[in-house]
């Protein structure tokens, strides 16, 4: 019978044991009865309970006890308060029925209770020093019972778990799983079972000033009981951990396992053929970002398997660290597997990126080139109209800008164009396969990329040829523009020289030889406008035949030449005049001169000095007529 079921009726303390003995050894078991309280079939069930062995009654009130005393009693002590040996006298003759109970029955006080029974061994309640708490006896006594039930319940199931463990050993298609869980945690069980033993113990030893208190028997028995079942119990959990550890341990590896299978078959079967399937490079810009944000997908679910991967590399670490030389091989060889795997994918990708990026940089590079080249083609094929010199140098030196900036974008074209298919060849390579294969799209990829360079280093040449057509052109447009400006420079000149020629060229001289250097210098003059007129007339011969070639009219071809001559001809009749003048003023300072010399002047040299002065005077008041027929009177 377990207290938990009678529990109510062992709280109402209708006997209890103290834990005291009589002069005999024998227990002493209080019955603390009352007629009209007590049940006697609830004190029958707590004496079946309490009672094992041979002890003593105390009982405080006497009643009809044959029925509910059992037969393990030696002495009954029916102890009856003073007041009622005051009130009368009965006599029992219970010695008359020893025979009949089976035990001897005394009627005695509280006071001569220890004839009997030493003080020692009494309770407070009998004017005794032993010490007793029901309700810590019936504490303690639930406790042990609780710990006795799971404690032996839970050896039982360690026991079946450690057994069933060696027959999963050695049958290894049999799962870890199939472990079964104990009913009870072994660690709640086993602090109980060191609680109840140390209260146990601690009993033994409590206080050191008064008698010294003998603990009770069943706590006294109580103790090895629990020392075993704790030792069985923490061998049986011990080989129970150990069993859990291997099973954790073996339950870890197989999902590192799973995990290390789940990502190597998913990088070398669907992540390779995400590859496989994206190896064009496009043939524009638009199309290689496409095909970049389309990579950038992929990179996203590439990295999700390579967290784990990082995941699974720190897990396998960990179990480098502390594990067993067993395991050490395993997982070795699926951190090996699995770094390879990752590593050649990751290399992939990598090799995918830069190939990406490589292309859209070459993309860009052909369209800026295609632009320019579309730029300098639009600047060849428009009409050349420029107002002068200075805006013929200007577009000279853009259109040569536009053909170096060209120069240097096919260069920078050609040069990544290479990368392109450097890095494309460089990529590990696919198994082969049928058409549409990786090597194939790559071929098909390096002959776009010539196909491009060769268009572009066409349209180059193209524009080239034409550059230079437009470079000859546009020098000879400035040539024309620097004959027309020197022709119009040299009518300037000489209609300057006609101005000096017609208001400082004046003076005849006051004698013959002055008249005479006045004359050298005339000639030296005249052959200075001679070469300007000759130099014009050529610089606008030379006009005219850069128009034919130019097939242009030049803006001076109408009025240029007319003023050359027209000034030419002005200064050629007054330069005749002139020389005519100082010839006859020669003639005359000549005469004079003679006339002076001699002594005695004849007639004739009168006659000739008179006739020349008279020639010059005439020749100095005729006006000059230029051939339009304007009229100039020159002052001397």
């Amino acid at each position: 019978m377990e207290a938990t079921v009678i529990l109510p009726i062992l709280k109402k303390k209708l006997a209890f044991l103290s834990g005291g003995k009589d002069r005999r050894s024998g227990l002493i078991l209080t019955i603390p009865l009352s007629s009209d309280q007590t049940s006697l079939e609830e004190l029958s069930t707590t004496l079946d309970y309490l009672l094992t062995e041979h002890c003593s009654f105390i009982l405080t009130l006497p009643m009809l006890f044959q029925n509910v005393i059992p037969a393990e009693v030696s002495l009954v002590c029916v102890v009856k308060p003073d007041e009622f040996w005051d009130k009368k006298v009965t006599h029992f003759c219970f010695w008359k029925e020893k025979d009949r109970l089976g035990f001897e029955v005394i009627l005695v006080s509280a006071n001569k209770l220890t004839r009997y029974i030493e003080p020692c061994q009494l309770t407070d309640d009998f004017g005794g020093s032993l010490d007793y708490d029901h309700s810590d006896w019936l504490n303690k006594r639930l406790i042990f019972e609780k710990f006795t039930k799971e404690s032996t319940s839970l050896l039982d199931e360690l026991s079946v778990i450690n057994e069933s463990d060696k027959s999963t050993s050695t049958n290894k298609d049999k799962s870890a799983d199939s472990v079964l869980l104990p009913s009870f945690d072994p660690e709640t069980v086993l602090q109980t079972g060191h609680e109840l033993l140390s209260e146990l113990q601690q009993r033994r030893f409590n206080g050191s000033e008064g008698p010294a208190w003998c603990p009770m028997e069943e706590e006294l028995l109580a103790q090895p009981q629990v020392i075993k079942l704790l030792d069985s119990l923490r061998e049986q959990y011990t080989r129970y951990q150990e069993l859990c550890r291997q099973r954790n341990k073996r339950t870890q590896l197989d999902e590192i396992h799973t995990k290390v299978m789940q990502v190597v078959t998913w990088l070398q079967g669907p992540g390779s053929e995400l590859l496989k399937t994206q190896q064009e490079i496009g043939d524009s810009m638009r199309a290689a970002q496409a095909l970049q944000q389309k990579h950038e997908e992929i990179e996203s679910q590439h990295s999700e398997w390579f967290a784990v991967y990082v995941e699974l590399n720190q897990q396998i670490a960990t179990l480098l660290s502390i594990g067993e030389e067993e395991d050490v091989a395993e997982l070795k060889a699926l951190q090996q597997q699995l770094s390879d795997v990752c590593y050649r994918q990751a290399t992939q990708l990598e090799g995918r990126q830069n190939v990406l990026q490589a292309a859209q940089g070459f993309h860009s590079t052909s369209q800026e080139l295609s632009q320019q080249l579309d730029s300098l083609l639009g600047m060849l094929c428009a009409d050349v109209a420029p107002a002068d010199g200075a805006s013929i140098q200007q577009n000279l030196k853009l259109l040569e800008e536009k053909l170096q900036s060209v120069e240097a974008g096919l260069a920078s074209l050609r040069q990544k164009g290479t990368m392109v298919m450097e890095l494309m060849c460089n990529q590990p390579s696919w198994p082969l396969e049928e058409a549409g294969s990786p090597a194939e799209e790559q071929q098909n990829n390096v002959q776009h990329i010539q196909a491009v360079m060769e268009e572009m280093q066409l349209r180059k040449q193209r524009c080239e040829d034409m550059v230079d057509v437009r470079r000859l052109k546009m020098l000879q447009m400035v040539q024309l523009f620097k004959c027309e400006e020197d022709s119009l420079q040299a009518v300037q000149w000489l209609g300057e020289l006609l101005d000096a020629l017609l208001k400082t060229h004046i003076r005849l001289g006051d004698d013959a030889q002055e008249t005479r250097n006045m004359l050298d210098k005339h000639r030296k003059f005249v052959e200075v406008a001679q070469s300007t007129y000759d130099y014009g007339r050529q610089l606008l011969q030379a006009t005219v035949v850069l128009c034919q070639s130019l097939r242009c009219t030049t803006r001076s071809s109408g009025d240029t030449l007319p003023r050359l001559n027209r000034v030419w001809k002005q200064f050629s009749v007054s330069s005749e005049e002139r020389q005519q003048r100082l010839e006859l003023a020669l003639e005359f300072h000549t005469a004079a001169e003679n006339v002076l010399q001699q002594e005695c002047v004849d007639m004739e040299s009168l006659d000739d000095l008179d006739s020349s002065g008279k020639t010059l005077l005439d020749r100095l008041t005729m006006p000059v007529i230029f051939p339009d027929g304007y009229v100039r009177i020159l002052v001397q």
